[in-house]
């Protein structure tokens, strides 16, 4: 195999890992992208001698998709599930995106505070419901994180196997 085809499938899993935690990267299709840049140009296999299949590549395509998908989903969900509203998603949002210049400190508190901060100024709900709505959207923050990690690292995980 090609030093050229491991080193771009390794650094394409590298990056979908920290794509995950890093905002604005997209995590799991960048990992997606090291399986597929693999099967393609790679002549791997894993521990048993089998090469990658078209099945293998298709099911993680799809896992992919979904992660993507709830990744969006989800901080809209913990957030209603707490009692938020549509302004604390997108307070969480712009906080998030705010607080990327000083990661990761910034992330997770402009993510908290501008949930709050909507909640309270725009949507006129109380300290104690705009704490609520702002630990949900930080929840769902963590949680869409998390399984886009996952997802990554599993990923990478199998790049490195098929790796040979």
């Amino acid at each position: 195999m090609s030093t050229l085809i491991i080193i771009l499938a390794l650094l394409a899993g590298v990056v979908g890992v920290a794509g995950s935690v890093l905002p604005g990267l997209p995590g799991p299709p960048v990992s997606w992208a090291g399986l597929l840049i693999l099967f393609l140009w790679g002549s791997g296999t894993n521990a048993a001698g089998e090469p990658m299949s078209l099945t293998f590549l298709l099911v993680w395509l799809a896992i992919t998709i979904v992660v993507c998908v709830v990744d969006y989903m989800v901080p809209a969900y913990f957030t209603r599930v707490t009692g938020g509203s549509k302004a604390a998603g997108r307070g969480a949002i712009i906080g998030l995106l705010v607080g990327m210049f000083v990661p990761p400190v910034g992330i997770i508190l402009g993510t908290l505070l501008g949930a709050f901060l909507a909640e309270f100024l725009v949507s006129r709900k109380s300290g104690w419901q705009s704490t609520k709505s702002a630990v949900g959207a930080l929840l769902g923050f963590f949680f869409g994180t998390g399984i886009k990690l996952i997802t990554s690292g599993l990923m990478l995980y199998h790049i490195i196997v098929f790796i040979k």
